[in-house]
Parts: C-alpha cells; structure tokens; sequence
C-alpha cells in the first residue's frame, strides 16, 4: 500500500480489479438509493463505483480511523456529490447503526478477518437490507466442488501465519451463514487471480 500526499492511500490490487468487479456489480445494481460499502479500505473503489453510477447514493464504511481518512481523502480530491462521508462500522458489531440500504458491496474482507466479521455482515444486512436487495461479496474463497489454486493456498498459508482467526472461507459455509439471515443465494461469477464474486438478494 502507498499513500500520496493528500493522505489518499492506494493499492496495485485495487487499481487492477475495480474493474472487473464493476463489469459484474453494474448490472446488478438498482438504478437509485442507497448503496452500503462494509470494509472500505483505501476508498479507492467506492470512488471508482460512484462515478460510474452516480445515480446512487454511496456509504462507505470502516473501523479502522486511517481507512476512514484515506476515503476522505479520495472524496475530497474527487468532488464527488454522491458519496457520504465514511462511516465507523465493524461488520462483527452485535448492532449496526440505524440504515435502510437498497444494495451492499463487501470486498476482500472476509478472508482478512475473523469468522465473527462474516456473521455480522449477514446478521447486518439481513436486518437492513430493502427486501430483494443485494449483497455483493468479492475475494478469494475455497470451494468443495473444485480445487483451490496453488497461489490460494499460498495465500491462505500466509494469512494463517498472521493471524490464526484470518483465511480463505469455504463458499458453502459463507452461503449457509447468508441464508440463514434471510439472503438468498443468487450465483457465483469466476473473477481475475482465482477470485469470486458472491452474489445474494434479501428474500
């Protein structure tokens, strides 16, 4: 990760998927409302997204206060008008701050995070989630019914060393967890570097 002087952080991570993911999430946005991102990080996609469907009102969000600058920052330098200003929320958070969102968007959080993390994104937008909303989930994910690439177990190796709590989820268990919490499972789309795009819709 880099920053420049303004404080906006970027990653080479970002700036290669932000597309991809754009060219699966699009489509399956509504036209209008509000738009939830749980784990935000640099800001860098929530910016990329908002231009593209500026249409809808985006709410970033992260714990962590230097995440929460680097959006600012990235908001200030773009002059975007639909974008609100980051908010402090922790998936894992028993109670979410009182949001009527109409689509949720989470990328690379859950295998950088503790399993307590998935249960409060599908315990949160479960409960504030608009009825047939989406929630839109994007990373690296072990499957049952297919082998997982070598540089994903490397990854997950690695991840594991840095903390135990943290590795690649199984997809069945993060679909189990979702359903549970009234969102249904819509598909699954093959993205760039063994990645996912996990697609759900509250019931």
């Amino acid at each position: 990760m880099s920053a420049l002087p303004d404080g906006r952080r970027f990653t080479p991570a970002a700036a290669r998927n932000r597309g991809p993911i754009l060219d699966v999430l699009g489509p399956l946005l509504p036209e209008s409302g509000l738009v939830l991102e749980v784990a935000s990080g640099t800001g860098e996609h929530v910016v990329h997204f908002a231009r593209a469907r500026p249409g809808l009102v985006w709410q970033p969000s992260d714990p962590s206060p230097e995440a929460r600058e680097s959006v600012a920052a990235w908001l200030a330098a773009e002059g975007l008008e639909n974008v609100r200003a980051p908010l402090d929320l922790d998936a894992a958070a028993e109670t979410w701050p009182a949001l009527r969102f109409d689509a949720a968007v989470c990328i690379n959080m859950l295998h950088i995070s503790p399993w307590a993390a998935t249960e409060g994104l599908m315990r949160g937008t479960g409960a504030c989630l608009a009825p047939g909303g989406l929630l839109y989930i994007y990373g690296p994910f072990r499957r049952a019914d297919a082998p997982t690439a070598p540089s994903n177990e490397a990854f997950d190796a690695d991840l594991k060393a840095r903390d135990a709590r943290w590795g690649l989820r199984m997809l069945e268990d993060v679909r189990a967890e979702a359903e549970a919490n009234g969102l249904g499972f819509e598909g699954v789309a093959d993205m760039p570097a063994n990645n996912l795009s996990l697609i759900f819709r509250k019931r």
